[in-house]
């Protein structure tokens, strides 16, 4: 190995390249969400979905859904669920594990607010829609991490 000032140049410049690589992977567990500042509350819009199609013996079939169907949040965010009613005249819901209810009307808007305090995931489901029996299952997941 020669030991010329280019090598101790080029092993500097790998060194710093890996300093800054390891702190943006080590702070990386730290990123604040897109669309909050820390501290803020963060705004997630869903609305109320609706499959529909009709059989070869002509039944007519349907089926309701939240959209998106899937949501990531952080342990002790502020979170504002802003929840429009597009189909479906009325959606009772739940959030079970954080204790929240609450009724979705077709064209109104209903906003719930919770930080969730443990990780995990939670089910936002709709009591009009739970199951294939009653058009659904009308289930979102809310996943803390």
């Amino acid at each position: 190995v020669v030991v010329n000032r280019r090598n101790i140049m080029l092993a500097a410049i790998a060194l710093l390249l890996l300093l800054i690589a390891l702190t943006v992977y080590l702070r990386s567990g730290e990123a604040t969400p897109v669309g909050a500042k820390a501290g803020e509350e963060r705004v997630i819009h869903i609305v109320t979905g609706e499959f529909s199609a009709t059989l070869p013996d002509g039944q007519k079939i349907e089926a309701y859904l939240w959209d998106p169907g899937t949501i990531f949040v952080r342990k002790g965010e502020n979170v504002q669920l802003n929840i429009y009613g597009v189909n479906g005249e009325s959606h009772p819901f739940v959030i079970e594990g954080l204790g929240i209810q609450g009724e979705v009307k077709k064209g109104e808007e209903t906003i719930v607010r919770f930080t969730p305090e443990k990780k995990g995931i939670y089910r936002l489901i709709c009591l009009a829609h739970p199951d294939k029996d009653h058009d659904g299952p009308m289930i979102a997941y809310i996943v803390v991490d």
